[in-house]
């Protein structure tokens, strides 16, 4: 079983000390996002779990228990999103210096195939058209040097939740281009292309509708079987997570997370709004092995 550490919500950045409570305890309770009635129980046990991925755009809370995760034989790698587009659509992210320091550490700690780089989404906007991202991604690009060996992007999505938030910017004069223009995309991710070749580092699309082979960015998995097999050794199943969208690549695997639990607030986000974030978090803090306290085993 591989444990995703989780797509929906930053667990290494908000819940480090509930998750590590979990590992010692070796076990946590998943609530069903459609169903708050049915909860599942999952092993956390070395022994059950081939592999976790974490997703997080703050690792720095993580990094003290990194020891003890290791001490116990648990095999992860970290899908790390650095975008560094600052309050307007990142509120409560750490600024992107800090943020870079972070993912530094991490993989000097871990070893650079451990620690994915994620520009992910790329936005297009009247803050953000393609000469700024050709220069906030070259900036991070170099600043990331020989700290990763991958990179993972994919257009932004008018998901329902950030489609709210898109029009509240409006408010703002910040306008979310929900389109791409093809010329501007065809620029842009030529350059990525480019940029990380030269770097030699492998990039690829995350569950993009948007067809971007011809400028040399190839779907990807962030479950990966094949990146599991190349750091652990281990031969996992290779079945595709029916679970989520068509155009994933993603293996199947488990996420102990749940929707509406991120404070980073992010403007694009799928998964939740700082609003029902904010009340959940009341509901957690009184510890369970639950990651919102629904209910005790």
């Amino acid at each position: 079983m591989i444990i995703s550490v989780s797509r929906r919500t930053d667990i290494p950045a908000f819940y480090a000390d509930w998750f590590m409570q979990r590992i010692r305890e070796k076990y946590c309770t998943v609530v069903n996002p459609f169903n708050r009635n049915q909860v599942s129980r999952v092993s956390l046990l070395p022994d059950d779990v081939e592999a976790m991925v974490f997703w997080t755009k703050n690792a720095e809370p993580f990094l003290s228990h990194l020891d003890e995760l290791d001490a116990l034989g648990h095999r992860y790698y970290f899908q790390y999103t650095l975008n560094g587009y600052g309050k307007s659509f990142e509120p409560h992210v750490p600024q992107l210096e800090a943020c870079i320091e972070t993912f530094l550490e991490l993989s000097a700690r871990i070893g650079p195939g451990k620690v994915i780089w994620r520009y992910d989404p790329v936005i297009f906007s009247n803050l953000t058209d393609v000469q700024y991202h050709q220069e906030r991604f070259a900036y991070i690009l170099e600043r990331l040097k020989g700290a990763t060996n991958r990179i993972t992007i994919s257009i932004v999505d008018d998901y329902r939740k950030a489609a709210v938030n898109f029009r509240r910017l409006l408010a703002q004069k910040i306008e979310v281009q929900k389109d791409p223009d093809a010329d501007q995309l065809k620029k842009l991710c030529t350059a990525m292309s480019q940029q990380a070749r030269a770097a030699k580092l492998q990039i690829n699309s995350c569950a993009e509708i948007i067809e971007l082979s011809a400028f040399g960015i190839v779907p990807g998995k962030c479950v990966d079987d094949n990146l599991i097999f190349e750091l652990f050794g281990i031969r996992v199943s290779g079945e595709k997570d029916k679970s989520q969208r068509q155009q994933c690549g993603c293996v199947k695997s488990k996420d102990i997370g749940f929707y509406d639990t991120c404070l980073h607030g992010c403007a694009y986000c799928y998964a939740g709004t700082l609003e029902s974030a904010s009340r959940n978090l009341i509901q957690h803090e009184g510890g369970s092995s639950s990651l919102l306290g629904r209910r005790q085993e």
